[in-house]
């Protein structure tokens, strides 16, 4: 279900916010970040949306949000330094709410390269989660070096981020791992964004960071 969280309080502002919530207890704490403001990415994108009930559907509290200059978020578009920023409120927030639950750090396209950086230099993320992650295009050397359980979903015929590098790029993180190729889909998912919803089911629904 929906919760009426509106806003929290971000580095330069308020940062909107929607929240997820699970029918019972959450066993995860989510934070989902948007594809690039430039051109378009919202907390409202559809792969961001699916991603969002689907780990709901899991028992998942999830926290999508606004970077800001994005919808009713404070601010102005910083490039990446500041979206990281936004990103590290927002864990502080959902970290300080459920601070006996696993923290994970999710986000699609380059939402992916801001939760994957800074989930694997935060101690209080066990679990880092990208969806078309953009990874010949931003520095994702600290996740290569993280040895943090890791999930990726790629589309086969991405247009923007070519699934070879993908593959390059996975096959330098640590184990736990696993990439989710879907079938036909390009960078946006068009018509496909319910298989990314389905594939995060698939991969994290008896995932656990306290097995690990």
């Amino acid at each position: 279900m929906a919760e009426t969280v509106r806003e929290i309080d971000g580095p330069t502002g308020p940062l909107e916010v929607l929240v997820d919530l699970p029918e019972g207890p959450p066993r995860a704490a989510v934070v989902f970040a948007h594809p690039l403001p430039t051109h378009g990415g919202t907390m409202h994108t559809k792969v961001v949306f699916q991603g969002a009930k689907a780990l709901t559907r899991i028992g998942c509290a999830v926290l999508r949000f606004n970077f800001r200059g994005v919808g009713r978020s404070a601010g102005t578009w910083d490039e990446g330094p500041g979206e990281k920023d936004d990103y590290k409120a927002a864990l502080d927030y959902f970290s300080a709410r459920y601070p006996n639950t696993e923290l994970w750090a999710a986000g699609f396209s380059f939402g992916s390269y801001i939760a994957m950086t800074c989930g694997a230099t935060d101690d209080r993320v066990c679990t880092l989660i990208g969806i078309a992650p953009p990874v010949d295009r931003y520095d994702y050397s600290v996740v290569k070096r993280s040895t943090k359980a890791t999930f990726l979903i790629h589309g086969e015929r991405d247009e923007l981020i070519p699934l070879r590098a993908v593959r390059e790029f996975y096959a330098q993180l640590a184990e736990p791992k696993e990439l989710v190729v879907i079938d036909r889909a390009t960078h946006l998912f068009e018509g496909q964004a319910s298989e990314v919803g389905d594939a995060l089911e698939d991969l994290l629904a008896d995932f656990t960071c306290r097995t690990q």
